[in-house]
């Protein structure tokens, strides 16, 4: 199944059916009047978030939804059937943004949240309708009111609790697979990763999410690379854990490059919690290890945890400082809700 995080709909709701123009004639009855019926409603178009879905790539197959219109009125006082609604079914986290690609319509962050985006149009009324005491007869009707046509943007950011960044091979994909049943591609070489991961971790009888995403380069916030475009899936994220290679000659350099690009992206996500983790400690003597974690540590002005995605060694260690900071978001989030009897 490919992947797909962008996607371009175009949506129409249904017209309303017209009212009719109708008069009751029938043998024996010498004043019938109008009995003509008013037309049915036109069909809305919602979106609604469903589970079993993590991409949009059925949108990219099909990007023109109409609903249904509805039908005219008939004599006999018959009104038109209403039309059919549509409901396009998207990935929980999917975010409804205007033709702009600025103004967000609705963010579905939970399963069987519902939006309406386009409603249908009212059906007009039949003449029944004009009867009056100074309008027996009424030989008019309205039109049934025109449905709605928007174009919109579907953007997926995927919901996770903990977020992976780091440059291209600087073992995201290796902790992801050593800490979750996930497979990610990994290889010995850069962008290995081209689509966004996701692992369910468990640490001390808890579980929680991780999001692992393609590497950024120097520039990203500009458009090189991959990464930027995959950024947005980690802005949800109540923690980011920061991957610096241990290996790499230049690991202050390596640190700042991934630092600058998130505050060039987002400062929402510049100021988003951060454990940072020097990788590959395994394939280092204890001499290097301990003054490249220091040289980290003077970098980013905060403690810095040594691991191993290979040997897990550390990895316990990691996710219990990502399990510290999720569980403190969601104590956040759990005291600004509002009171409910």
């Amino acid at each position: 199944m490919k992947f797909l995080d962008l996607a371009k709909v175009y949506i129409r709701s249904g017209g309303g059916g017209a009212g009719c123009v109708s008069f009751r004639r029938e043998k024996y009855i010498e004043f019938g009047g109008p009995d003509g019926g008013d037309g049915g409603k036109g069909g809305s178009v919602y979106a609604e978030a469903v589970e079993g879905l993590n991409t949009l790539i059925d949108f990219r197959y099909q990007q023109h939804f109409f609903a249904q219109t509805g039908q005219h009125g008939m004599g006999s006082q018959r009104t038109g059937k209403d039309g059919e609604d549509i409901v396009l079914k998207v990935p929980v986290g999917t975010e409804i943004l205007d033709e702009d690609e600025e103004t967000v319509i609705a963010d579905l962050v939970e399963v069987g949240e519902r939006v309406l985006l386009a409603k249908g149009g009212n059906g007009g009324w039949g003449n029944l309708r004009f009867k009056s005491s100074t309008n027996r007869a009424p030989g008019h009707a309205n039109p049934g009111q025109e449905g709605v046509e928007r174009t919109l943007w579907l953007r997926l950011k995927l919901i996770a609790d903990a977020g992976l960044l780091g440059l291209p091979n600087a073992g995201k994909s290796t902790f992801l697979s050593a800490v979750s049943n996930a497979r990610p591609k990994i290889a010995d070489y850069p962008f290995t990763t081209l689509v966004p991961n996701l692992g369910v971790v468990g640490v001390d009888g808890r579980e929680f999410v991780v999001a692992d995403i393609p590497g950024l380069i120097e520039g990203a916030s500009e458009g090189r690379g991959l990464g930027d475009q995959f950024l947005g899936h980690v802005e949800r994220c109540s923690v980011l854990l920061h991957l610096v290679d241990g290996t790499s000659s230049t690991i202050t350099k390596d640190y700042r490059t991934i630092i600058h690009e998130l505050e060039a992206y987002s400062e929402a996500l510049f100021e988003k919690p951060r454990v940072t983790v020097l990788n590959k400690a395994d394939a280092l003597d204890s001499k290097t290890l301990s003054s490249r974690k220091r040289a980290l540590e003077k970098a980013s002005g905060g403690p810095v945890i040594t691991m191993s995605g290979v040997s897990k060694k550390g990895v316990n260690e990691v996710l219990r400082a990502l399990w510290a900071q999720i569980s403190e978001d969601r104590r956040d989030e759990e005291e600004v809700q509002p009171w409910q009897p």
